[in-house]
């Protein structure tokens, strides 16, 4: 049993480590900062929209780069806005189907928590889908993906990983003590269809299969 949990750990630790290269730190000035994910090598950032409020928006890289990005789109009722960094070297995530989550699926919720750099946390899914008890009202039939993890300020706009380290969909905030909520990958690719189009293919075929 030692020697399967030190397996497991080391095989969670290393999946973590791959998907931080892609985690980027998001900041408009503001004290504090929130979290992003990299979609694209060439520059396309997901985020939350409630990270972004005013100001110039900057993007820090894994390697201590601080990057000037620009708001491609911003939509504060999915809670999700599509930054562009001009950088053509950049670490993609691989994309996961959050259509295939279900009730105890492991997951991990990877951000910046209470500013401490490149923070993971994990737990399972508790549901997914719309007008979910534990979801804002708020948010009427939006889809959610709620978690039994610890959500601070900080994780939001970070990934939502499964056990491959694919994203499973964006972290943007707590409905209870132990229970925090994702904005669906699907939900994410749905928006990029409206807000880019055509354009998104030529810039990452996999965000919209």
């Amino acid at each position: 049993m030692t020697s399967l949990m030190r397996d497991l750990n080391e095989a969670l630790a290393g999946v973590t480590r791959r998907a931080m290269d892609s985690l980027v730190q998001v900041s408009d000035g503001r004290r504090g900062a929130g979290a992003g994910v990299i979609l694209h090598a060439q520059g396309l950032v997901l985020t939350s929209a409630h990270v972004l409020q005013h100001g110039q928006v900057r993007v820090g890289l894994r390697d201590g780069r601080q990057l000037a990005a620009k708001i491609l789109a911003r939509s504060p009722e999915r809670d999700l806005a599509l930054l562009d960094v001009e950088t053509e070297d950049l670490l993609a995530i691989d994309l996961g189907d959050s259509r295939t989550l279900r009730p105890g699926t492991w997951v991990m919720a990877l951000g910046h928590p209470w500013g401490v750099l490149g923070g993971a946390t994990a737990g399972v899914v508790i549901g997914v889908g719309p007008r979910l008890p534990e979801a804002p009202r708020r948010g009427g039939d939006r889809s959610w993906i709620a978690v039994s993890a610890h959500l601070r300020p900080g994780h939001s706009g970070g990934p939502l990983i499964d056990h491959a380290g694919r994203l499973l969909g964006i972290n943007t905030m707590m409905a209870g003590p132990a229970v925090g909520l994702a904005v669906p990958v699907e939900d994410a690719k749905g928006y990029l269809h409206e807000v880019m189009g055509g354009q998104i293919v030529e810039r990452q075929e996999s965000v919209i299969a």
